[in-house]
């Protein structure tokens, strides 16, 4: 009698098996988890705004569920939100833009992942200022792409380079990340910045350029957003621009992104979208429908307390002795140098959870492991506590 064949363990896959997870995520999820099982925990760690989404944008979002809007939609969104984000960039960012140059996605990292895919392949290079969004490389080597950091440090400012910009271009660049203001670092790139990154890409004309502009609302006083394609409108052909509605409008549960720049490589990612997740869903597009035709007072309210946790961040961070910072220029997230410790940054960030219950994000998933990430959308009290264990940890050390 013949035996069945064993059965083979299912192996992943190459590309599977290189993947790294959000640490981001799951340090928020393991504060959650401490915080369900009854332990004192306090979270800075999580880059989500702690307010509610406005109401005129969750009732544009209910009526649009009352009226019907629960089928498929396009696959590249809804024709009149893709017009308005156009409307959008070409009037407030400087960017002429059309509708059809449009992609509404689940998420700005869905717009990035688009992105990547249609336009990376084995053999390019990303580009990717240090330190940077822990989802980049991720993203970049999903399409089989490689990845060249261009690291800077806090004595630096984190600004991004245009010697070493130029320096680090070979011939299998093929796109440079922009993201400003920046997560973790909350550097804010500067008009003549952005004019000198413009002139070393003219000189390139194989670089495209992708600006992650997600947190283009939330600004220190004193700094200003300029998108690059503005900045540069010659180089209008070879850039991207990726935004959302998580951080200025609250509603980061609600997955609304997009990508806008050249109509052929939108094009393929709409293409791209339409055999993978298809449309984003129909209701919540017309509450971000409405938060972008809709009046800015809920933005500028949200930004103005951002402005103030910032600051009461900074501040309660250099007064700690033995910690390094460099006050973020928007964004709203600090980023501490601890290496004066001698911990490197994830056995810091274990250490902190487990003897303080403070929960932030080691630098190292972001490229720098001297430092820490700390995040500002919180409470004032949840901030201040914050900052006390942080002290008490580091007298303890």
């Amino acid at each position: 009698m013949l035996r069945p064949p064993m059965p083979r363990p299912l192996t992943l896959s190459a590309r599977a098996q290189a993947l790294q997870p959000s640490l981001t995520l799951a340090i928020a999820a393991r504060a959650k988890a401490l915080m369900a099982a009854g332990e004192d925990i306090c979270s800075l760690s999580a880059g989500e705004p702690d307010f509610d989404t406005p109401a005129f944008i969750r009732q544009a979002a209910a009526e649009a569920l009352e009226n019907g809007h629960t089928r498929y939609g396009p696959a590249a969104g809804e024709p009149a939100l893709r017009d308005a984000i156009a409307t959008k960039l070409s009037q407030e960012n400087g960017v002429p833009t059309r509708g059809e140059q449009v992609l509404v996605t689940n998420g700005g990292k869905q717009a990035l992942y688009n992105l990547f895919q249609v336009l990376l392949g084995p053999g390019d290079e990303l580009l990717l200022p240090a330190p940077y969004w822990l989802s980049y490389p991720e993203l970049a080597r999903l399409a089989g792409a490689s990845v060249r950091l261009i690291p800077s440090s806090a004595a630096e400012g984190f600004r991004l380079d245009a010697d070493r910009l130029e320096a680090a271009i070979s011939p299998a660049s093929k796109l440079l990340v922009l993201n400003s203001p920046s997560n973790p670092t909350g550097m804010v790139l500067s008009r003549p910045e952005l004019e000198a990154i413009a002139a070393v890409l003219r000189r390139h004309p194989q670089v495209a350029v992708v600006c992650d502009e997600i947190y283009e609302f939330l600004l220190a006083p004193g700094h200003e957003h300029h998108s690059f394609a503005a900045m540069a409108p010659d180089l209008a052909d070879r850039v991207f621009n990726v935004n959302g509605f998580a951080k200025g409008w609250a509603m980061t549960g609600w997955r609304i992104g997009w990508l806008a720049g050249p109509t052929e490589v939108v094009k393929a990612a709409i293409a791209l979208q339409s055999q993978s997740t298809s449309n984003v869903c129909s209701f919540a597009q017309f509450g971000a429908l409405a938060a972008i035709r809709g009046p800015r007072a809920c933005v500028q309210a949200m930004a103005t307390q951002f402005n103030e946790r910032r600051s009461l961040l900074s501040e309660g961070l250099r007064a700690i002795p033995g910690l390094g910072l460099l006050p973020p220029e928007g964004a709203f997230y600090a980023f501490p140098d601890v290496s004066s410790t001698g911990l490197d940054s994830m056995s810091f960030c274990n250490r902190l959870l487990e003897e303080q219950g403070l929960a932030v994000v080691p630098g190292v998933a972001f490229g720098d492991d001297h430092c820490i990430r700390l995040s500002c959308a919180a409470s004032n009290t949840t901030i201040e506590d914050g900052l006390a264990r942080l002290r008490r940890f580091i007298a303890g050390l």
